[in-house]
């Protein structure tokens, strides 16, 4: 007789690296992540498909690359004729639950989930657009968000995760009397994505002095690639002041706030085995993108560096699958279909054009399982003037285009990123390759010339909506979280800031 078809449960952080997590030999304290590494399956080197919360989030949701779907930057739209992987589950007959941001733009704040718990943290309309060729949109992240960190009592972002994980427990416990249907519940938090500003009680689980520094500091302005040197003045970060116990005191903030997500991610855990859920619930784990938190003196987003366009992936099953740990390269746009076949449900037979991503269940199912197809991962926000790409396969990984010089590293042998092998002559047949896997998959001109006429149509709508009343993209629009959530055309920074309490 076929098994029922199990509960899903996805939890997402926001800019998390695998690196921080003790599972992937970090130094976070977080022992419900922990578990769940131990008694799943982790995936070591899982990657995000944009460096970027919104064409990450995107992606991962219809199981194709960013530049498929128009996700090019933290303004785009979603569209509502693009399926994501709830319009499948509801298809293989589940319950569909979002709680927490998606980061979704545009009239339709739902794609394909039957309710969601609380409304988008960030902008709905397309005031976060960006210009290549017209106006430079200013960063929404600067070097004040390394030198401003530390402790505090309260902010928007813990307003906005503590909603969420109250009213995702509420939802499992009504899951729980309801019975019958089998549901998904996708819980997503901002923690522990910057300001980089903790509880106390967080922060004391960690000794200062015992907080790791980045293991690949700021080279030399000669020793930078292009894309390194773009990016420090893209955020500001050579002439902001960073001193090293900025970076310290940020770096400790950030653990803490990992120790917050997990001690989030345990009170879900609870919920489900207080209701009796646990036997029957598949439970995913994994973020958005990374933090490159000063590693070769970078910040935040926006860079193919492993600290930050990988992602921890853990699927945690125990009445399915034997603990284990894979070593391939995956990436989020596997999410969907492993989330299909678990479901019982074929997406790719209904799927009204192929997918990018490939199911992890036989992986999970089977150590011996090969897999060995390269992933791929996009760049076309701000910060870049042109599309920029990354193709990871086996031990390399190729970053192409955006103005500047390729770059090819191996990642067995150099896994810190810092030497730069694309001019090698022993390296030429693993270049050509990798770069004949990136003309395959990108028409560099036709994305270049879409990103551009995506721009320019947004930014007139965008101008349009500041004359007279605009139109309301929020779901549900009365709710009171509303009033601690990004609204209107101030930047990141004056909100963040302003909803932090002293402690």
């Amino acid at each position: 007789m076929d098994r029922k078809p199990p509960n899903l449960l996805l939890i997402q952080a926001d800019q998390m690296k695998p690196q921080v997590l003790p599972g992937y030999g970090g130094p976070a304290d977080a022992p419900h992540l922990e578990r769940l590494g131990e008694e799943g399956v982790l995936f070591e080197n899982a990657y995000c498909n944009f460096p970027l919360c919104a064409p990450s989030r995107f992606s991962m949701l219809a199981g194709m690359l960013p530049s498929r779907i128009g996700a090019y930057d933290n303004g785009a739209e979603y569209f509502a004729q693009i399926p994501t992987m709830a319009h499948y589950l509801r298809l293989a007959g589940y319950h569909t639950c979002l709680s927490g941001k998606q980061h979704f733009v545009g009239p339709d704040m739902l794609h394909g989930f039957h309710e969601r718990l609380v409304p988008e943290l960030y902008p709905t309309n397309f005031s976060w657009t960006p210009s290549w060729s017209e106006v430079r949109m200013e960063s929404n992240n600067d070097a004040s968000g390394v030198t401003r960190a530390g402790v505090c009592a309260r902010s928007v972002q813990m307003d906005h995760d503590e909603a969420v994980l109250y009213r995702a427990n509420a939802r499992l416990h009504d899951y729980a009397r309801g019975g019958g249907q089998p549901f998904f519940l996708a819980v997503s938090f901002t923690h522990p994505h910057e300001p980089y500003y903790c509880l106390r009680r967080f922060w004391d689980r960690y000794r200062h002095e015992d907080v790791p520094m980045p293991e690949t500091g700021l080279l030399p302005a000669a020793e930078r690639s292009p894309h390194t040197e773009r990016m420090l003045r893209h955020h500001s970060l050579l002439d902001g002041g960073i001193t090293e116990a900025h970076v310290r005191t940020a770096r400790h903030a950030c653990l803490a706030n990992v120790s917050y997500v997990d001690e989030m991610v345990g009170s879900l855990l609870d919920t489900l085995g207080l209701t009796g859920l646990s036997d029957d619930t598949v439970v995913v784990f994994t973020a958005d993108h990374g933090d490159m938190l000063g590693e070769h003196g970078l910040w935040f987003k926006k860079h193919f560096f492993d600290h930050c366009a990988r992602v921890p992936l853990i699927v945690h099953a125990p009445a399915r699958f034997a603990p284990g740990r894979r070593s391939e390269n995956v990436s989020l746009v596997d999410l969907l279909p492993t989330l299909c076949e678990l479901a019982g449900f074929d997406a790719d037979a209904r799927a009204p054009e192929p997918l990018d991503g490939e199911s992890l269940a036989p992986l999970c199912r089977d150590p011996a399982a090969p897999r060995s197809s390269p992933v791929f991962a996009e760049l076309t926000s701000e910060g870049v003037p042109e599309p920029m790409f990354m193709v990871r396969e086996g031990r390399y990984k190729l970053v192409t285009g955006g103005g500047v010089p390729a770059q090819l590293f191996d990642l067995d042998d150099d896994p810190h990123e810092r030497r730069d092998v694309a001019g090698r002559a022993d390296m030429s047949e693993v270049r050509e390759r990798l770069e004949g896997h990136a003309a395959a998959t990108w028409d560099v001109p036709a994305l270049d010339a879409a990103v551009r006429l995506s721009q320019r149509r947004r930014r007139v709508v965008a101008e349009a909506h500041r004359h007279g009343p605009a139109p309301v993209w929020e779901h549900p629009p009365t709710d009171p979280a509303v009033r601690w959530l990004l609204r209107g055309e101030g930047l990141y920074n004056d909100w963040a800031w302003q909803g932090i309490e002293p402690a």
